[in-house]
């Protein structure tokens, strides 16, 4: 059980760093690495303007390469941890560790990591966040090894009790489970009061099995950022029209209504015959700023508008997403904030 003074901080709390992994030719980026590194370069790039970013590389000719590309960009090498640790793949919202606080203590939440239901490999980044420990990267922190499957992108907290999940994620992962017997093992692990948990929503492209981070995003003063679908002959439109009138009737602990914030709509990314799970919800929150991933499509410039009214005060940053969402996943899918105050001195 965890110990009920601590708590889930939301993502816009002032944090320590970013942790990321850099895609190597041993990952399934391989086919794609030089596109997909121009991403991590602009990503990189934009997070160490605004705080650390701890850089997980899979060896020494990793970090040169992922070094010489940040240097070529000008990037402040002082804003910078390399990690050498292995791993799997680059989807750390998934596998990193998912940090509780006191705001004096820390617990770092190392969830079963299953490869989002045994979809694939995954026996590396199950040991990533004991890795990490290992290797010295926290202060004050107690490892807690949970034996039950969940990730990172699966949930929102606004670090004030409440947590935003998605049915469909959870059952896929416990399908054995009662709701209420998942639920209350949410509200064990992660110390929060109240599951709000969507029956609606999906992306095609998605194997996360509905991932609330694609979806729905909690946002500060009782608000809502969600993925909407405009397009009524698009195939996600009846089910995101669904999903947006749960979102209505949600509540707040004290009872109302929450601010809601509709993300437009990008046009469809097909890769082949495969359609891409281009999600504008799926944005990061750093000290100052938030990152916004762009597809290259008339709604960017619209959805980082949005996005920047729902988080006033930090400057917004696009980021360029397609060759991510290239491996059915976006922005805050390769990144996991670690909370001020936990890292241990470089």
């Amino acid at each position: 059980m965890t110990d009920s003074s601590l708590r889930l901080p939301a993502e816009w709390e002032p944090q320590a760093a970013i942790l990321i992994a850099w895609p190597h030719a041993g990952t399934d980026w391989a086919p794609r690495l030089a596109e997909v590194e121009t991403t991590y370069v602009a990503l990189a790039s934009a997070i160490a303007r605004f705080q650390t970013v701890v850089i997980c590389v899979a060896d020494a000719q990793v970090r040169d390469r992922a070094a010489a590309l940040l240097a070529g960009a000008g990037v402040d090498p002082g804003r910078i941890r390399w990690v050498p640790i292995p791993y799997d793949d680059t989807w750390l919202r998934d596998s990193g560790p998912i940090t509780l606080t006191d705001g004096s203590r820390f617990v770092l939440a190392d969830f079963r990591f299953t490869g989002w239901g045994g979809k694939f490999e995954a026996g590396r980044d199950d040991r990533l966040v004991e890795g990490l420990v290992e290797r010295g990267l926290f202060h004050a922190a107690t490892h807690q090894r949970i034996d039950w499957a969940l990730e990172g992108g699966a949930i929102e907290s606004d670090g004030q009790g409440t947590l935003l999940t998605t049915w469909n994620c959870l059952e896929h992962r416990h399908g054995s489970q009662r709701r209420d017997a998942i639920a209350g093992t949410l509200r064990e692990t992660l110390g929060v009061d109240r599951v709000l948990a969507l029956e609606y929503g999906y992306l095609e492209g998605d194997d996360t099995d509905a991932h609330i981070d694609t979806l729905a995003r909690l946002a500060p003063h009782e608000a809502i950022v969600y993925q909407a679908c405009d397009d009524t002959g698009d195939s996600h439109h009846a089910e995101l029209e669904r999903m947006a009138d749960e979102l209505v009737a949600l509540r707040t602990e004290a009872g109302r209504p929450y601010r809601l914030h509709a993300l437009p709509w990008a046009r469809p990314i097909v890769d082949g015959d495969r359609r891409l799970a281009a999600s504008y919800a799926n944005y990061l929150i750093v000290n100052d700023a938030v990152l916004v991933p762009a597809y290259e499509d008339p709604a960017d410039s619209a959805a980082a508008a949005i996005i920047g009214a729902a988080h006033p005060g930090r400057t917004v940053v696009p980021i360029p997403c397609r060759p991510l969402i290239w491996q059915n996943g976006s922005l805050h899918c390769v990144t996991m904030q670690l909370p001020a105050g936990v890292l241990a001195p470089a």
